[in-house]
């Protein structure tokens, strides 16, 4: 049944979002001692992987509720995604934004003629605006992460690259709000192959590696990272299915987060943002784990402010 929702999905998405590359490097495989094929979301339409869940999620709408168009809150790419996505579609967009969110991404919202509501940088505020938009406009509130369409969606990057790549042993991805994550797990468990799922996270946001220890959903006690895409905390949809799939959670520290983000940089020529390295920073952390591995790699974007490069 999932594995035909999944399916579904995939094509009605297709028209919306790129199919994009696989690649792979000879020197970060020797580096690794894996066999490393990345999925190269930062390709993606606005620049990550969020493209798809956000298009699937508006698709899904009645046309009613397209007419009153969607809200949701986010300091970057799913802002970015949803705008896009209810533009290619015809469908109006809020997008309730932190005041200290990066003009670089408030740029792009607007670019995407995304309707930008300011708040207070807590998650109380941004969720209060949210909800008032909700109430005197009619829109349809879309979760980030927390949302069964938007993680079905997320999960066609995994399904085009089990698609590609039939032998996969490994599917690493960041764990910020579960989305990709809990999407990548259904893509794999349902696609007939013995599959592990591993996610990765930074030290500083760890608290999808406690939830999988403690069995409940556990709260970030600082969000001093500079993978700003992670800063997010897993939901009670995106929870079940990640206890259930993903086998561990490596964390890494930010100097290690740098190194990767620099490392595929400079071995790749291809340009990701910090929270995507984290999956490169786990791998080369827990080498044993990977080693004669054939892994996949979801390299979920590319949203770089290149004045703020940290080397």
């Amino acid at each position: 049944m999932l594995k035909d929702e999944l399916i579904e999905c995939h094509n009605r998405i297709k028209p919306y979002i790129h199919n994009t590359p696989v690649l792979s490097s000879q020197q970060l495989n020797s580096i690794s001692g894996t066999e490393l094929l990345f999925k190269c979301e930062n390709f993606q339409r606005m620049g990550a992987f969020k493209m798809r869940g956000a298009t699937n999620a508006i698709l899904q709408l009645t046309d009613e509720q397209k007419s009153r168009g969607v809200v949701t809150h986010s300091s970057g790419n799913f802002a970015q995604a949803l705008a896009l996505a209810a533009k290619s579609v015809g469908v109006k967009a809020y997008i309730v934004m932190p005041a200290n969110a990066p003009k670089v991404k408030k740029d792009a919202v607007k670019g995407y003629e995304g309707i930008i509501v300011e708040c207070e940088p807590t998650l109380k505020a941004r969720m209060d605006s949210a909800a008032k938009i909700e109430q005197e406009r009619g829109a349809t509130f879309i979760h980030p992460s927390n949302n069964i369409d938007v993680i079905l969606g997320q999960g066609t990057a995994c399904k085009e690259l089990i698609d590609l790549h039939t032998d996969l042993d490994i599917v690493i991805t960041p764990v910020g709000g579960g989305g990709l994550i809990a999407g990548t797990a259904l893509a794999a468990a349902n696609s007939g192959r013995d599959i592990t799922i591993v996610g990765a996270e930074p030290f500083e946001v760890d608290d999808a590696y406690r939830s999988l220890i403690s069995g409940k959903i556990e709260t970030n006690r600082t969000t001093n990272t500079i993978a700003d895409g992670l800063k997010t905390e897993l939901g009670d949809i995106n929870f079940p299915i990640i206890k259930r799939y993903v086998s561990t959670i490596i964390r890494v520290t930010e100097p290690e987060i740098v190194s990767a983000m620099h490392l595929i940089w400079e071995r790749m020529k291809i340009v990701v943002e910090s929270s995507s390295a984290v999956a490169m920073a786990a791998i080369l952390k827990n080498g044993n784990l990977f080693k004669g591995k054939k892994t996949g790699v979801i390299l979920s974007g590319g949203n770089v402010d290149l004045s703020k490069l940290p080397f």
